[in-house]
Order: C-alpha cells, then sequence, then structure tokens
C-alpha cells in the first residue's frame, strides 16, 4: 500500500509541475500570423523620417557623456514620432550580448514573414526596430548591440523566408527608447518592434507602345 501510495503521490506532484508550467509556455508561445497583420494593418501616414540621421543621433547620444543625465527613465525619447506607427512588439530570445537569434524564435520571425505577404501588407515597407533593456553595458554597446540585432532579424527575413530587403529597414535604438521606461531593467526593454513604416509608391503604368507609321503610299507608275 505504501509503494502504491507513493506512486500516486508522486504522479500527483508531476502533474502539479506541469500546470504551474502551462502558463509560462502559454506566456512564450509563437504570436499567429493573424495577430501581427491585425497589429501592422491600421497605417495611416508615413513620419517624416531620417533614418541615416536617426542612427547617427542615437551613437551621438550613446557616446555623450551628460553631467546631469537624467536617466533612463525621464530621458527624452529619441524618435517619439514612432510611436505613431502601427507596431508588434516581438519576444525575440538572442544569445546573450548577441545578435545570435536563438533557435526556438526562428518560428516567430517565420509569423512576422507570413504575415509581411499576407495580401493587406504586402503593399508596405516595414521598419525593423532594435532595443536594449539598461543593464550594466555601456549605452554605446547597447546602441551597438541592438542595431546588430535588427539587422540579424532583417537578414533571416531576406536570406530564409525569401522577403524583398526593398521592404525592410533595420534600426538599433539601444536604451534611447525603452518600451516599458518606469522599470529600465525589464526584459520588456529587449524586445524587437516590426513598424509599418510606409505605403510602397505605385509603379507607373508601362506606356501603350507607339503604333508604328503607315507606310506612304507610292505613287502608281504610269504605263
Amino acid at each position: 500500500m505504501r509503494a502504491a501510495g507513493f506512486t500516486l503521490s508522486t504522479a500527483a506532484l508531476a502533474l502539479a509541475a506541469l500546470l504551474a508550467q502551462a502558463p509560462v509556455r502559454a506566456q512564450t508561445a509563437a504570436p499567429t500570423r493573424d495577430d501581427i497583420v491585425a497589429r501592422l494593418n491600421h497605417f495611416e501616414q508615413a513620419p517624416e523620417l531620417d533614418l541615416a540621421a536617426l542612427k547617427q543621433q542615437v551613437m551621438e547620444r550613446a557616446k555623450t557623456r551628460i553631467k546631469n543625465d537624467p536617466g533612463p527613465v525621464n530621458r527624452p525619447l529619441i524618435a517619439p514620432d514612432l510611436a505613431k506607427l502601427p507596431a508588434f512588439n516581438a519576444q525575440i530570445q538572442f544569445d546573450e550580448d548577441t545578435p545570435i537569434i536563438q533557435p526556438p524564435s526562428y518560428q516567430t520571425v517565420g509569423r512576422i514573414a507570413d504575415a509581411m505577404v499576407h495580401a493587406s501588407l504586402l503593399p508596405y515597407t516595414f521598419l525593423i526596430v532594435g532595443h536594449v533593456e539598461s543593464n550594466q553595458k555601456t549605452r554605446e554597446a547597447n546602441a551597438i548591440l541592438s542595431q546588430r540585432r535588427a539587422d540579424a532579424i532583417r537578414d533571416v527575413l531576406v536570406n530564409t523566408f525569401k522577403i524583398s530587403t526593398k521592404r525592410l529597414q533595420p534600426i538599433g535604438l539601444g536604451e534611447e527608447q525603452l518600451l516599458d521606461r518606469p522599470r529600465p531593467t525589464s526584459a520588456v526593454n529587449g524586445q524587437l518592434q516590426i513598424m509599418t513604416l510606409a505605403k510602397i509608391p505605385d509603379e507607373p503604368a508601362a506606356a501603350a507602345p507607339a503604333k508604328p507609321a503607315a507606310a506612304a503610299k507610292k505613287p502608281a507608275k504610269k504605263h
């Protein structure tokens, strides 16, 4: 009887452990394609955004040593206009301090690719925004890492999932635009964002080929 009781107790503990882990699995499950499409298909107007200038601004601000720096909680957002764009926040797992994507996150990247080729999103380009939570690294190192991670996602979307590189613009904001400002060290601030950036300009209709000019009639010869 003791053996049977021990077996039952062990099974109950195992079941309890599985149930305790279930919510964690639900939270980390990859989003569906339709979830992502629903987040990204409400585009209204492209912001006036100079990406090259923004990249330079991120690095300059990350390098600057300000005597009275307000800290990550009160630091002004570096690109507030991005908040106007439709966005999907993706929990992509990278190896620590590297742009190497961990294998389980490839499913999420694949779902992002599926969303980008959905009929409602085909006419658009996208911004891939890298972030890093405030940590013991320098702001400059975090800015560089966030750019490398955004580049890595772009490369996988292009090389593995065959998304046109012309539709993707990666940019790293480091810790200069935290997603959860009250908690600068939260893992939420390491999430990557996909944003609907602009509508692809319509290609001009091909001009109809000109009709060949009618050959001039030669005067009839007199016999």
